[in-house]
């Protein structure tokens, strides 16, 4: 009798350690099954260096922002899969988003790295409907900018799902020369600071799709673009004048010589760099919306100790003033909120 009750508990025991399991089990990634109704890439050789990248270094950042169309016939509540170069030197994620709300703001995600796979994976904070769509950013820094007589680069796309508009953006650093790019690019514009931009578009991209860029350019040295920009002085107009006291002119319409970059939708995604008066913006068309970002850990270590003098305190301060002033550069703030908490430095 005993050796009977005892079977029948281990069976017990096992077939609800099987129904539990599969309970929990997220439903697997199938990326054709969710293609995107537009994706944009930004190609930003130099542009800024991530905390304790290796000096005399070059970094190539990448921006992949894209609305995924859940076509799986069913809510999905597992996580999302995308391809990175997890493999190459100094690879670094710097942001993973998605996008809750057309007029919210994005929201980080906690994400892992499959090296072996080469894939980065996060889950979205609710399923994603059936038939509705979910929008993310993606930032990641790599070493694979080759330095010898020139500095270049080498770049290719392949797509996992079909993809409605593709636009690739390929931004030259700041005080580059002898840019050279293949394939030609389709169009270029060039900000008052003299940044170089380089797009392409693509329509109906089919999934397993191959695209490839080399990037050569010759440059003093590895200053960012971002820290260059920083120190310039702009031109002496209305749209500058505020930029000149260290925070920005309000965002400005376009003016048809300069295009807005990317494709036409709800909220423009990820970051944004302040040129000609304007935010040109990395991500989808419209207006910026209110970003928060979480402290980095420097500024967080600022913030939780006490000064020990008032010089201490000063420099203290100087260098949160510089960290707001990079967050309103990259775009993960506004102004609004840039003039908010500088207010509170004062």
């Amino acid at each position: 009798m005993c050796k009977k009750l005892l079977a029948l508990f281990v069976i017990t025991t096992l077939l609800s350690s099987f129904v539990i399991k599969n309970a929990n089990a997220e439903t697997p990634y199938q990326a054709e099954k969710f293609p995107y109704k537009d994706m944009q890439v930004q190609v930003m050789p130099e542009f800024d260096y991530p905390a304790d990248w290796p000096k005399d270094t070059p970094s190539l950042l990448i921006g992949q922002y894209g609305t995924i169309s859940n076509n799986s016939g069913q809510d999905f509540d597992g996580s999302i899969e995308i391809p990175v170069p997890a493999k190459d030197k100094n690879f670094e994620v710097n942001l993973v988003a998605e996008f809750p709300d057309v007029n919210k703001s994005e929201v980080q995600r906690p994400f892992e790295i499959n090296k072996e796979k080469g894939i980065i994976s996060w889950k979205p904070a609710k399923p994603i409907k059936k038939n509705e769509t979910y929008r993310y950013v993606i930032e990641y820094y790599t070493n694979s900018i080759d330095v010898k007589d020139k500095k270049s680069f080498t770049y290719n796309f392949i797509n996992q799902a079909a993809i409605e508009t593709l636009d690739v953006v390929f931004y030259a650093p700041m005080n580059a020369k002898n840019i050279a790019l293949e394939p030609k690019e389709q169009s270029t514009s060039k900000s008052d600071y003299g940044e170089e931009l380089y797009y392409y578009e693509y329509k109906n991209v089919k999934p397993g799709n191959s695209l490839n860029y080399s990037f050569a350019y010759t440059k003093t040295g590895n200053d960012s673009s971002l820290s260059v920009i920083n120190k310039q002085q702009p031109p002496n107009d209305q749209n500058h004048t505020a930029a000149k006291d260290g925070t920005t002119a309000s965002n400005k319409t376009d003016n048809g010589t300069q295009p807005i970059i990317g494709i036409g939708g709800a909220s423009v995604i990820g970051i944004a760099i302040i040129i000609a008066g304007l935010f040109i913006f990395f991500g989808l068309r419209g207006r910026l919306p209110k970003a928060t970002s979480l402290p980095s850990n420097k500024t967080a270590k600022k913030q939780s100790g006490k000064p020990t003098s008032k010089k201490a305190d000063k420099l203290a301060n100087s260098d949160e003033k510089k960290e707001l002033r990079k967050k309103l550069l990259n775009g993960k703030i506004d102004q609004e909120t840039y003039e908010e908490e500088m207010k509170k430095l004062i």
